[in-house]
């Protein structure tokens, strides 16, 4: 919590700070941009996880429409000592999955159909698990904040250019025209730099809460070919959200390793290996056709 607090007031002060920057003495423009920063923050709060589920489709499932996930979610969830999530089911077919929530009482993990049609019952835990130590570490609230404070200074750098202090500029104008590019992409590796650092920590944390790190290893193989041949169509509508997902949903081409939402999949299965003792290359378990899920 106090991590989060931390971040809530760095990027808050970064968007006062842009906002000075942009507006120079427009201490009205300035006022207006901190309150704008609470008040994104007070909604990420309250309202980004139904925000996102409603994004992408998402429609919760119980212990009687989806048994086999219910119960396995709630005995990882049990032995990491934490509540039962809420659990959905986003109708795409590309293997993926995301949690939300503000804290671990009030969260949710969401799987694609995609994911359990491609994946064996033990690479699925894996994934749940994963999803699970996000929402244990709090990491939901964290890059749900840092996301929309990352908008909202892309928001006021486009209203600077009409708001902006006129002459009396700090930066001049095309100081502060720099700064209206600069300001967004800072905040942007901000929150890339975060969710990446994230991803190895659930990683870890996920593979100690279903026993196996191979299991995770091993979906996110199967993740990095299958999750780059089919299109998640929601995703590409709201590409803000895709540092939530376990791997990157988008389809990009050739993009820079700064600008990356997610660690390269190749180092988080040589982490996971790691743990697990083994050596030689990761064979994932065999399947059949239709997936252990139907």
């Amino acid at each position: 919590m106090m991590r989060t607090f931390m971040l809530m007031a760095a990027m808050t002060a970064f968007v006062g700070v842009a906002g000075l920057m942009l507006a120079g003495e427009a201490g009205l423009f300035v006022a207006l941009a901190i309150a704008f920063a609470f008040g994104m923050n007070f909604f990420a709060y309250w309202n980004s996880d139904k925000a996102v589920l409603r994004m992408h489709g998402a429609r919760p499932v119980d212990q009687r429409t989806a048994p086999e996930l219910w119960e396995m979610t709630a005995s990882m969830a049990r032995l990491a000592g934490m509540p039962m999530p809420a659990l959905y089911i986003i109708e795409t077919e590309q293997p993926n999955a995301f949690a939300t929530g503000r804290n671990p009482e009030n969260a949710a993990v969401a799987v694609t159909r995609g994911l359990l049609r491609n994946m064996t019952r033990e690479e699925v835990a894996g994934v749940v698990a994963h999803e699970l130590a996000h929402i244990k570490n709090r990491d939901t609230l964290t890059m749900t904040i840092t996301a929309t404070l990352a908008g909202a200074v892309s928001m006021l750098a486009n209203f600077a250019i009409f708001f902006g202090g006129g002459r009396h500029r700090p930066l001049g104008m095309i100081g502060s025209i720099a700064m209206m590019i600069l300001a967004p992409m800072a905040a942007a590796i901000v929150q890339m730099a975060i969710s990446r650092v994230r991803e190895y920590e659930a990683d870890a944390e996920g593979a100690a809460i279903c026993g196996n790190p191979d299991w995770l290893a091993s979906a996110l193989n199967r993740l990095a070919v299958l999750s780059g041949r089919i299109d998640n169509i929601a995703a590409e509508r709201n590409p803000g959200t895709a540092h939530m997902f376990i791997v990157n949903p988008l389809h990009m081409q050739a993009v820079d390793s700064l600008f990356a939402t997610h660690p390269p999949i190749e180092k988080r299965i040589a982490e996971l290996r790691k743990m697990s003792g083994a050596s030689g290359g990761l064979r994932p378990a065999r399947q059949s056709s239709s997936g252990p899920w139907g």
